[in-house]
């Protein structure tokens, strides 16, 4: 997701990727643009001070091969983009994930593995950057096959079963991709340092409807899938897809007027396109 191309492709902007690939391989061209690796940090360093403000999404998500790695990586871009932005009072907006009940609220260490990097984004307050974290919820969807929930639409095909755990009552946060990059626009302009912005569209969406869904558009059963089958079945979902975490977005939309307008996840889920 882009929030500059998404909101407004007129923005003059830099893209960075969390590995080598090239721009031309993303969904469209961007005006201007100039590639670094996350690892590049010298790169990430004369970006940043060039630019009027950075918005950093970019995150390895093999969670599975290198979560540690993957975090380690992203405390480095961050300090990265803070020295470069010290004392500027300049923007940087960074994605971070966990959202739980309040943006007042602390996620589990152990919830994302871009909490840390949340947390020293926030620190950045202190030395004169104006920096805030978006909070994403973990299903960003749109109406492209995209994200955990495609994910759950290849294992169902996979195994002939559209499953879940326990009674599926368990909620998941979601936020439609274009809404999230209106959110990302609004940090960047106006909020305060230290801000915790929760994107969040629906508070919570009931892991069993996804299922149900998945299961008519593939024309295979729904049915629950025993908590210790679950890792033969969901594969590294299984560590999360039974969570109950909810989160609320009021914070964020008083702050900012904030309004989540997009398609909701059972709506874009049911368009087809992720079962093309």
């Amino acid at each position: 997701m882009d929030p500059a191309r998404a909101v407004d492709p007129q923005w003059n902007h830099q893209a960075g990727t969390a590995s080598n690939t090239p721009l031309q391989d993303l969904d469209s061209p961007i005006p201007q643009e100039t590639c670094h690796a996350c690892a590049d940090l010298d790169g990430l360093r004369a970006a940043a001070a060039e630019a009027e403000g950075v918005v950093h999404l970019a995150f390895d998500h093999d969670f599975a091969r290198h979560a540690a790695a993957a975090a380690g990586a992203e405390l480095a871009a961050i300090e990265a983009f803070g020295g470069a932005l010290e004392g500027s009072g300049r923007p940087l907006v960074v994605a971070s994930g966990g959202p739980v009940g309040s943006e007042q609220d602390t996620p589990p260490a152990a919830g994302s593995p871009r909490i840390a990097g949340g947390r020293a984004a926030l620190a950045l307050a202190g030395r004169g950057v104006r920096s805030s974290v978006v909070r994403l919820a973990p299903t960003v969807h749109d109406d492209r096959a995209c994200g955990l929930v495609q994910q759950l639409v290849a294992t169902a095909r996979q195994k002939g079963v559209s499953g879940y755990l326990g009674d599926g009552a368990n909620r998941w946060p979601s936020v439609h991709r274009l809404d999230a990059a209106r959110l990302f626009r609004l940090a960047l302009e106006k909020a305060p340092a230290g801000s915790v912005l929760h994107g969040v569209g629906e508070e919570g969406v009931r892991i069993r409807a996804v299922a149900e869904v998945i299961a008519r558009r593939l024309d295979v059963p729904l049915a629950p899938v025993a908590t210790e089958d679950a890792a033969a079945h969901f594969g590294f979902l299984a560590r999360i897809l039974g969570n109950d975490m909810t989160a609320s977005n009021t914070l964020t939309r008083q702050l900012l007027n904030w309004r989540p307008t997009r398609p909701t996840l059972l709506e874009d889920l049911d368009r087809g396109q992720y079962f093309g």
